[in-house]
């Protein structure tokens, strides 16, 4: 599961919105929005967002990969 208050942030810190997020993948901003809700995206997705968002290799599994982050 994704950490989303984790992915929001670092699509703030891009200066972007979800919404701009969404067209950038491909997608609605209604199944972005609902992907967020349900805390879980593909990992072709997943990859891309690492691409647009430019997430460095040290934070991401704190956001996508939060369990593993922790421990468990």
């Amino acid at each position: 599961m994704v950490n989303t208050g984790a992915l929001r942030g670092v699509i703030a810190e891009r200066g972007l919105s979800q919404a701009d997020v969404a067209k950038r993948l491909g997608m609605t901003p209604k199944t972005f929005y609902t992907k967020m809700s349900k805390r879980v995206f593909d990992s072709d997705e997943i990859e891309a967002m690492i691409n647009l968002l430019e997430i460095p290799s040290e934070n991401f599994v704190r956001i996508f990969l939060p369990k593993m982050s922790l421990g468990e």
